[in-house]
């Protein structure tokens, strides 16, 4: 993919970002988008695999917008979440940390349910918290499963609205049928799920079938209506987390069968935010991130997308659970092309602040880095290291080409793992612990099957350093999913 030169407004951008930035008073008040800081908007899909759009390589699933976005912007591949499970990643993206560090993983309870008492810590900063600090609107769209009672609701966190459903699809369920028969006959009425207008339910059940038409009309709405003044707007889908539906006019439309007309019907959603954008001249000032909570949930078999070239799946720490197919959208200023360089979604949390020049309080530990300098085509991130937590514990470390598994285990208690590489390592269903760790250059071997830890014992030694440095910087908190 060739590269864009850089606009003039990308070389004023990066001037800015040589030097501290500082935001006026005036600037604030000023309603012209043009000499204002840029918007911010997140599109989180739930359970989407590193395979499951077509930039990123699948055969039958057609996503021209999404692609779109890639080809425009950019196509990261090696781009990683907090956690393999719902609840510790959208803690993670949001608050820029750990969810070791704010209680938002456990041992014993993966996620968040709709009997528990927890969630994300008043204590917490999120993104909407310190940008609305700096004068943006903010709006939360969709699933959002970082607790849904008061105070852990969107708007108790610094989201001016919320619309959407307060934790994942499948919860709630009222009926005995298996999740996957419901997925054909598309049953929205077997799931007591509630829809939410800031702090009231609005409808129960929720009908599913239209939930990503909904969140989209509702995204298009806050943009004409926040266009005037900085804003961000935090869009998680529902899907393609397991129920699937989809709305009539998807229906049979793709040769991906019903997964596949989830995942277009969600292209087709981006493309709305798109055009809006674009129509109401905000395209070149607003900087659009899509990427996945966690990789494909392969229990649900065909049900439940693809990690592509990648091993493993929701849930565990193979790549498949935790790189996430990712893609950067800024016309006039990003740098087009496809970066390979790690980053997280901790990353975007100091980015945004970067870009709107929004300081970021300094009263405790961020595990994201300012990406802004690849995003513009000006330098390097600082990310060296990524860490792989299943719950409360780190089970694998990559530091560049090379990634070490202390820890393996299968996703959900089912061998899920790619299947070329069955000859090669069967996971147990029990955690097993590995002495020394399993050692793959995953730039290498993507699809980590072959174990070079005999060949390197001087890496063995630095990745254990990295983690036991790691670890004695980890404070114990209130588990959250626990209460």
């Amino acid at each position: 993919m060739k590269s864009k030169s850089l606009t003039s407004k990308s070389i004023a951008l990066a001037g800015l970002l040589s030097v501290s930035l500082g935001i006026s008073a005036s600037a604030l008040e000023s309603g012209n988008q043009e000499t204002t800081r840029p918007n911010f908007i997140i599109l989180f899909a739930d359970d989407m695999g590193y395979g499951d759009m077509s930039i990123f390589g699948h055969p039958t699933i057609n996503t021209p917008h999404l692609d779109k976005m890639g080809v425009e912007g950019q196509k990261w591949t090696s781009f990683y979440v907090a956690a393999p499970v719902c609840t510790p990643s959208r803690a993670g993206i949001l608050t820029g940390r750990l969810p070791v560090r704010s209680g938002m993983c456990s041992d014993k309870r993966r996620v968040l349910f709709p009997n528990s008492n927890g969630g994300l810590p008043q204590s917490e900063n999120t993104i909407a918290r310190v940008l609305k600090g700096n004068g943006y609107q903010t709006a939360a769209i969709g699933k959002w499963h970082l607790g849904h009672k008061s105070p852990y609701l969107p708007t108790d966190h610094g989201f001016d609205s919320y619309y959407g459903i307060p934790y994942s699809n499948d919860m709630d369920k009222v009926e005995q049928t298996d999740h996957f028969t419901l997925a054909e006959n598309e049953r929205f009425q077997a799931y007591n799920v509630p829809l939410m207008r800031d702090t009231e339910i609005i409808e129960r059940p929720t009908d599913q079938r239209t939930l990503t038409q909904r969140y989209t009309s509702e995204a298009v709405e806050k943009i004409k209506t926040m266009k005037d003044k900085p804003f961000f707007i935090y869009l998680a889908y529902s899907l393609p987390h397991i129920p699937l539906f989809r709305s009539e006019e998807f229906k049979n439309t793709s040769l991906a069968g019903i997964y596949g007309d989830v995942i277009e019907e969600i292209d087709w959603s981006v493309g709305q935010i798109m055009k809006i954008l674009q129509d109401e001249g905000l395209a070149e000032n607003t900087l659009v991130v899509f990427t996945s909570d966690n990789g494909p949930w392969h229990t649900f078999k065909t049900h439940g997308g693809s990690a592509g070239i990648l091993r493993g799946a929701k849930g565990g720490t193979f790549e498949g659970g935790m790189r996430e197919p990712t893609l950067f959208w800024w016309p006039g200023t990003i740098k087009s092309g496809v970066v390979r360089d790690m980053a997280t979604t901790m990353d975007l949390l100091p980015t945004f602040c970067r870009l709107s020049g929004t300081q970021i309080p300094d009263d405790r530990v961020y595990d994201g880095y300012d990406i802004s300098p690849l995003i513009i085509g000006t330098g390097k991130s600082k990310r060296e290291v990524v860490f792989y937590y299943r719950g409360q514990k780190v089970f694998a470390v990559r530091k560049g080409d090379y990634k070490a598994h202390f820890i393996t285990q299968n996703e959900y208690n089912s061998k899920t793992a790619h299947p070329i590489t069955k000859p090669v390592l069967e996971i147990e269903n029990s955690p097993v612990v590995h002495d020394p760790p399993l050692l793959y250059n995953v730039n290498v071997d993507p699809g980590e099957r072959f174990n070079i830890a005999a060949e390197h014992p001087e890496l063995i030694t630095e990745f254990k350093e990295i983690l036991e440095t790691h670890l004695a910087g980890i404070t114990p908190v209130e588990n959250q999913l626990e209460k």
